[in-house]
């Protein structure tokens, strides 16, 4: 997944644009999707990834898993907001709240009305979000955001822990998958009581490969003269465009002006 995010972050349609005009951009609907109501949340994801799919050219397969695997975190966490219970002497309280639910002992168990719209505003919010977050990740190099960290005064030791973090979960990750994939093979997993000990040989191994990669790391910058600071030549040059700044200002005035629309609609209800 690191070398595909890589990839298409070097190679997407929206290169050319300066990253700090693409940062500044997912940044502003960021913001909005934080205060916004979530049918604006909803209209920010479509149009965010209108941005990612269309203009920057990301694969629609490659973005709708990423959305899919956020959306399993939420419904990871979706039982613990609809499922709620109370004491049988406390169900007059819940009516309205109650969309169907059963007596356990001396608890009254039911699926909560208001707890489903928490959990679709959370979602929508997510997702929304999320979108700012993917349009970052595919269309802006990690290297060229830790330039523009440090350009406007983020400590360099802040960004150079960053991207040796960045690198080495990617790292960690393939390990597994290689050691995981060799035990496999060799029928590691065939029962729970070898699968234990296979991935118990797997956690050492991934340890020690972990230590053999931060030590040829370490070596490989010694050689190099490394001072105490990780530089990066960028030889791209980007070119501004006034369309999308455009575009982007229009639409997010747009999105100011419907939430605006939404909390005077919502405020006059009351």
């Amino acid at each position: 997944m690191k070398i595909q995010i890589d990839t298409l972050a070097y190679t997407n349609r929206l290169r050319w644009l300066p990253p700090e005009q693409k940062l500044l951009f997912a940044t502003a609907v960021l913001l909005i999707t934080a205060f916004a109501h979530p049918f604006v949340q909803v209209l920010i994801a479509v149009w965010i990834s209108v941005w990612t799919v269309l203009y920057a050219g990301i694969s629609a397969k490659t973005y709708m898993k990423l959305i899919y695997m956020a959306t399993l975190f939420w419904l990871t966490s979706l039982p613990a907001l609809v499922i709620n219970g109370v004491d049988l002497s406390q169900m007059h309280l819940v009516p309205k709240d109650s969309i169907i639910g059963l007596n356990f002992g001396v608890y009254y168990v039911y699926i909560s009305h208001s707890g489903i719209e928490q959990g679709l505003t959370i979602l929508t919010r997510a997702i929304a979000s999320l979108s700012c977050l993917y349009f970052i990740m595919l269309t802006i190099p990690f290297s060229e955001l830790l330039q523009i960290l440090r350009r406007i005064g983020v400590p360099v030791l802040l960004t150079e822990l960053l991207l040796l973090m960045y690198r080495f979960i990617f790292v960690l990750l393939n390990t597994t998958a290689e050691l995981w994939t060799a035990q496999q093979s060799r029928g590691g997993y065939r029962t729970f009581t070898t699968g234990m000990k296979s991935l118990a040989l797997l956690i050492g191994q991934l340890l020690k490969r972990t230590i053999e990669n931060y030590r040829q790391v370490s070596l490989s910058l010694a050689a190099r003269g490394f001072n105490g600071e990780l530089r990066v030549w960028h030889p791209h040059r980007y070119h501004p465009s006034k369309r999308y700044a455009i575009e982007a200002i229009v639409g997010c005035v747009v999105l100011i002006g419907l939430e605006f629309c939404q909390h005077a609609g919502m405020v006059t209800r009351i």
